[in-house]
């Protein structure tokens, strides 16, 4: 596996072998989301528009949309709003500004009701028109304000005096009408004049910001919402429980095909055989609470190892057994007593041991079945045995652990004959359920009466 790319195969062997410990984490991850969801209170937005007529900029509508959120503006909104426990800090991080195609800017406000999200929105919106019109004409300068009224009120006198002094050129001479015509000409000089002041005037757009009707008042709550939280936290839970299967996975030592497992005992494979995939074939410290919390989980399923090759049925099962007599019948012509190792821990393999004892049918090699501790193995002295047989499960054991084995049948002056992998590939239907199996017992015997010797 660390040396495999990870593949979809790879995920969908991972969600099919271990999806009750999967559906477990998930409904945890969902579980703490909705816990999540009770301690953040729900949230409701809103927006109102405020229309910005004329010709601005890009720089001058992102100045507008900073000024709708400065302080100035959301603490007039908070003393007017006057909510209690609440003051313009807080506001100020509960509203959001932004500029819009067509001169808009949008205010966004956000509280814990639907009112109270729409008032703010409302409320912000008006204080910020206000500020605005009081930047373009009543904060500014009274005598800069006061200039162009003036101005204009002169004008308007000006341009009386100059009708009255039309009204006396009454006569037909060409100097009094060309008089009249000058006094017309001067007259639409300064209403033109007075009508480009207004035009240049900063503050006549500006004071002309209209909010574009209320906000709408929301109603669903403002992302995360609860169904969202729990959603993701159930989501995340099984990512994570997902990528942790192939980190665990790529750091394993452990070997898995039966080519590694070879090559780590240095002696070739006899063959695969398979044992009912049922509780007995869990290792036997596997007890106590945690060891059934993940027996119920499914965390005890293997599933990083390939896939075993089930038999299909009895029959078949029994074929793979007698196949593996007839290859050590082959490997060993002279039929005497054959020495059967298993890793302890390793029940799945004992159980394996136990079968193939079963099938010798007084056929080949006697075999005499003995457990030997990985950490520190120790295997019987050889006594008229031909060899030794590895029996052992993939996928639980490191190539240092086998190499150990090894190096103790070679200090015991046994040979490694061959190596037989076992799997719990093949579960039993009801039917034979209920049958006694007699090979179970002599297999679990011989485990027994051989396991202190090899101590």
């Amino acid at each position: 596996m660390s040396d495999d790319t990870i593949r979809l195969v790879t995920i969908g062997r991972i969600i099919r072998r271990r999806r009750r410990l999967l559906t477990v984490l998930a409904v945890v991850g969902a579980l703490v989301g909705y816990g999540t969801s009770l301690l953040l209170p729900p949230r409701y937005t809103t927006s109102a528009s405020v229309l910005l007529p004329g010709a601005w900029e890009e720089r001058e509508l992102l100045t507008q949309a900073e000024i709708a959120t400065s302080s100035v503006v959301v603490d007039r909104a908070a003393a007017a709003l006057d909510w209690s426990g609440t003051d313009g800090v807080e506001l100020r991080e509960r509203v959001t500004a932004q500029t819009a195609d067509g001169n808009i800017v949008k205010i966004s406000g956000t509280a814990d009701s639907p009112e109270r999200a729409q008032q703010l929105a409302d409320q912000v919106a008006r204080q910020f028109v206000s500020f605005a019109a009081r930047i373009a004409g009543d904060g500014t300068d009274p005598e800069a304000v006061g200039g162009p009224e003036a101005l204009r009120q002169m004008v308007v006198q000006t341009s009386r005096r100059i009708t009255e002094l039309a009204e006396d050129s009454t006569g037909q001479s060409v100097e009094s009408v060309q008089t009249r015509t000058e006094l017309a000409k001067l007259r639409t000089a300064l209403q033109e004049a007075v009508r480009k002041l207004d035009e240049a005037d900063p503050a006549a757009d500006q004071a002309d910001m209209v909010v574009m009707g209320p906000a709408a008042r929301p109603t669903g709550e403002a992302p995360p919402t609860r169904i969202q939280l729990v959603a993701g936290g159930a989501l995340l839970f099984f990512l994570v429980a997902v990528v942790g299967h192939l980190t665990a996975a790529r750091m394993s030592r452990r070997l898995r095909t039966e080519a590694e497992i070879a090559a780590a005992l240095g002696s070739a494979s006899l063959g695969t055989v398979d044992v009912p995939g049922a509780p007995a074939a869990h290792r036997p410290e596997d007890t106590g609470r945690w060891a059934g919390l993940r027996r119920l989980v499914g965390a005890d399923v293997r599933w990083d190892v390939p896939p075993p090759q089930a038999s299909g049925d009895e029959a078949g099962r029994r074929v793979r057994y007698r196949r593996v007599h007839a290859r050590l019948r082959e490997r060993l012509p002279d039929p005497r007593e054959l020495l059967v190792v298993v890793p302890e821990g390793d029940g799945t393999a004992l159980r394996a041991a136990g079968q193939l004892l079963a099938e010798a049918g007084g056929e080949g090699p006697v075999l005499r079945t003995v457990e030997v501790p990985v950490a520190g193995p120790l295997v019987p002295d050889r006594d008229g045995e031909s060899g030794v047989l590895v029996v052992l499960s993939a996928g639980l054991w490191t190539a240092e652990e086998l190499a150990g084995v090894s190096g103790a049948c070679a200090d015991a002056g046994h040979e490694v004959v061959g190596i037989v992998l076992a799997g719990a590939g093949w579960a039993p239907s009801a039917r034979s359920a209920g049958r006694p199996r007699p090979p179970a017992a002599p297999a679990l015997a011989a485990g027994d009466d051989t396991r202190g010797v090899s101590r």
